[in-house]
């Protein structure tokens, strides 16, 4: 569950970039109830996903040529330029600089040093996301990394951000992350290392998010339905509920997750 969204590091914005919003608002809105609400003319296509009211996340075209449809994370940060910097000593890249989005805020993405996309916001007008951990909003968020060693050490350098390791049983070690000094109370992911046999058939770092849900089976279902791809089906785990993972109708994967809370 996330409970960082309001500090330093903590995720407080996610976005998707698709080729088609139209069909991607209309996928969405099928499997979570989601309304869309443009940002006005000059936004470019971009605008915000609500879910009675609240701003869930956000949807824009594809904004670099050659990229496929996913979703972006936005880590919170009071000085975009002075996270750009740590990024490259770090060993990342900066995919666009540091930009002012109107007066909304700033904005900037980077690729870690095994190849996970990201972004920061610095909060102007608009804080962050206004609904989470409640059905049909984000409530985790998840790192598939080639390196977790060194995807550990380098989000710890840029965002300062604290880990612990927890068993998953079979060798099987998954790493719970969040800012720093707030402990078990700030956490708000995960990273995981890809297995060899992944690695093996060419797959990369990325970050994706859990969407919470009331019916996982049923909301697997109803996504399927509507053109989504099953990566993962309905399983259990155990402390932390009833998850699958797919892609949309557009290639973008996410994750639904029924907490044992929810």
């Amino acid at each position: 569950m996330l409970t960082s969204t309001q500090v330093p590091g903590g995720l407080n914005w996610l976005d998707l970039g698709t080729p088609d919003i139209d069909a991607a608002v209309a996928f969405y809105r099928g499997v979570f109830g989601w309304e869309f609400v443009s940002a006005g003319p000059e936004a470019g296509g971009y605008g915000f996903l609500r879910k009675d009211g609240r701003t869930v996340a956000a949807v824009g075209p594809l904004a670099e040529e050659g990229t496929s449809s996913t979703w972006t994370v936005y880590f919170r940060t009071m000085d975009a330029d002075a996270t750009a910097k740590a990024v490259e000593q770090a060993g990342g890249s900066v995919r666009f600089p540091s930009t002012d989005v109107f007066t909304a805020g700033r904005m900037a993405g980077f690729t870690d040093p095994e190849g996970g996309e990201f972004a920061v916001w610095q909060a102007g007008d608009t804080d962050g996301l206004e609904l989470v951990n409640e059905p049909g909003s984000v409530s985790w968020i998840e790192l598939y990394t080639t390196d977790a060693a060194a995807a550990k050490e380098f989000y710890g350098s840029v965002l300062s951000w604290e880990t612990r390791n927890m068993s998953m049983g079979e060798g099987i070690v998954y790493t719970i992350a969040g800012p720093a000094g707030g402990g078990a109370q700030t956490m708000h992911g995960g990273l995981m290392q890809l297995p060899q046999e992944n690695l093996d058939a060419g797959s990369t770092s990325e970050w994706h998010p859990y969407f919470e849900v009331e019916d996982c089976d049923a909301t697997l279902s109803r996504a399927s339905e509507l053109g989504a791809t099953v990566i993962i089906p309905t399983m259990d785990a155990e402390g932390v509920g009833r998850f699958a993972m797919v892609l949309d109708p557009f290639g973008a994967p996410f994750a639904i997750i029924t907490s044992p809370t929810a």
